[in-house]
């Protein structure tokens, strides 16, 4: 089997404990991002991002500076840096969430930086509270370092992409919710409202959309990690629409197009085969929902 130092196998069952705590850990400094941050259309003020050693959670205003907290994936280690030059860190080791939660407050109030977010996750099943989770705490350093040199290769194969737009595109975005890295192209138009819609959704889908990212996979519809496309509404036609490469196929169950990461790592051009994907299943929103392209696109 092929492999590379860019595009590194990742099998869930290998990791999914690991998988599991950080999913926690992201939450908790996501939602400082959330509590400290003025809020952005889509939630764009609440994501982390990619780096250079990790995820980081990019700039976070507060009192008479700002600070960043860094996930990283060469040293495992969580990093504050506040603009007063003061740094606080502790080493990723299998720790349990509560534990997790508590020194990462406790070294934010060392730096007189005082937080109070929501300690319940989202988006998962069964959500234990971070201050009281014992159940997650698992941390494969290895696995972990495979996730994000995934994420940077992704990363700039979607930076590629969004370069080729010039409407309203989102950042290259983290969601620490769902666990995945997304970006999102904007036609211009707004949504029809959802009946129902909670507030995350309303705000999310506000007006029409494609987007692309990649999720390690949920171990039962998405048995591994793969690439996922949808619009947002769908046009009529899209689920049949034929994209590419060829091994990408549209699940009624999630009502998404996927494609499976290890049919792109192990392919001799992983990256063309991401881009076909991503522009393939642009077009079938955008043509079979009437995107004005010629204004849109470069």
């Amino acid at each position: 089997m092929k492999q590379s130092d860019s595009w590194p196998a990742l099998p869930l069952a290998q990791w999914k404990d690991t998988y599991a705590t950080l999913h926690m850990w992201t939450q908790i400094v996501g939602k400082i991002r959330l509590a400290l941050c003025p809020p952005i259309n889509h939630f764009w003020a609440t994501a982390l991002y990619v780096s250079a050693r990790g995820l980081t959670s990019s700039q976070i205003p507060y009192s008479n500076g700002v600070f960043e907290i860094t996930f990283d994936f060469i040293a495992h280690t969580l990093e504050i840096e506040t603009t007063r030059g003061e740094t606080r860190t502790f080493p990723l080791i299998p720790r349990t969430v509560a534990e997790f939660y508590s020194k990462l407050m406790d070294a934010l109030h060392s730096l007189g930086i005082d937080v109070k977010v929501w300690p319940m996750p989202v988006e998962v099943p069964r959500p234990v509270r971070f201050d009281v989770d014992e159940s997650h705490s698992s941390y494969d350093g290895e696995y972990a370092h495979r996730f994000w040199q995934i994420l940077v290769s992704v990363d700039t194969v979607f930076r590629e992409f969004r370069s080729r737009f010039i409407g309203k595109a989102s950042p290259i975005h983290f969601f620490w919710g769902s666990f995945d890295l997304a970006v999102t192209r904007f036609s211009g138009r707004r949504a029809p409202q959802r009946p129902g819609a909670d507030l995350l959704t309303r705000e999310s889908y506000s007006h029409e959309v494609s987007s692309v990212g990649f999720w390690p996979g949920d171990g039962e519809i998405v048995k591994d990690a793969a690439f996922y496309a949808y619009a947002v509404p769908e046009p009529a036609g899209f689920k049949e629409y034929r994209v590419l490469p060829d091994k990408a196929f549209y699940s009624k169950e999630k009502n998404e197009f996927f494609l499976m990461y290890d049919d792109v790592r192990l392919s001799a051009y992983p990256e063309k085969l991401l881009l076909d994907f991503c522009q393939s299943t642009y077009e079938a929103a955008a043509i079979l929902g009437n995107w004005d392209r010629a204004n849109l696109e470069r």
